[in-house]
Formats: structure tokens, C-alpha cells, sequence
């Protein structure tokens, strides 16, 4: 089953884990929207600096340290996601609780292992 999923941090660095996750994720068949702090792309998958809304979002994965992810608290909760996956070093109580709160899953994980496992 194919899981919509929203890269925050998306980068065309091959050595980023972020760019290994949006590769890995495509060839899982997952469809991924990557929003980066520069445009840019990542095989097929363009990587917007934008903010598009987007409908059906199962997952949002965070690459992201804290502090930036205080600048899209209000977009990633308007994407309703069933999940946000906090990859390593982008844990975030804050974010957390608000998602909580809003009935959104976190999980602290790494997205490369839950896809390698067949946990996502």
C-alpha cells in the first residue's frame, strides 16, 4: 500500500539522508512531495522550497533540526498526517505535543530502517 509522503528537508546532496529517503521511498512506490531549503531534484522527484498543499498525506518525514522546524508547525499540521516520523536529530518535544494533540502519530525512527524492515 502506497503512503504519501512529505520530505521536510529534502536536499540533492547524495550523501544526505533525506536524499537517500526520497530515493528509497520512490523505489518502495511511495509518491513523495520534497520540500527543501533549495530547489533542486532528486531523480523524478522535484524539490520545491515552497509549501503546496497537498490532500491524503499519510506521512510526514523530518529532516529538520528543531529550531527550523518551528517555521512549518502550521503547515505540517494543516496536512492532517496520520504520522511524523522524527529521523535522528530532529526530535522535537514541542512538535510532538502539538501533534499529539491534534491526533497525529509521532514515531522517533529512522525512515530509512522502517522502510528496510518493511515497517513503514
Amino acid at each position: 500500500m502506497s503512503k504519501k509522503t512529505v520530505v521536510l528537508g529534502a536536499s540533492e546532496n547524495p550523501s544526505r539522508y533525506s536524499y537517500l529517503a526520497v530515493n528509497k521511498l520512490r523505489a518502495y512506490g511511495h509518491p513523495v512531495v520534497a520540500i527543501g531549503n533549495k530547489k533542486g531534484v532528486i531523480g523524478d522527484i522535484a524539490i520545491t522550497t515552497e509549501r503546496p498543499e497537498e490532500k491524503n498525506t499519510d506521512t510526514v518525514t523530518l529532516y529538520l533540526n528543531p529550531q527550523l522546524q518551528q517555521h512549518y508547525y502550521d503547515y505540517i499540521l494543516s496536512l492532517k498526517p496520520k504520522r511524523i516520523i522524527f529521523n535522528p536529530g530532529t526530535e522535537n518535544d514541542e512538535l510532538e505535543e502539538l501533534a499529539k494533540s491534534n491526533g497525529i502519530q509521532v514515531m522517533e525512527a529512522c525512515t530509512l530502517v522502517l522502510l528496510g524492515t518493511g515497517q513503514y
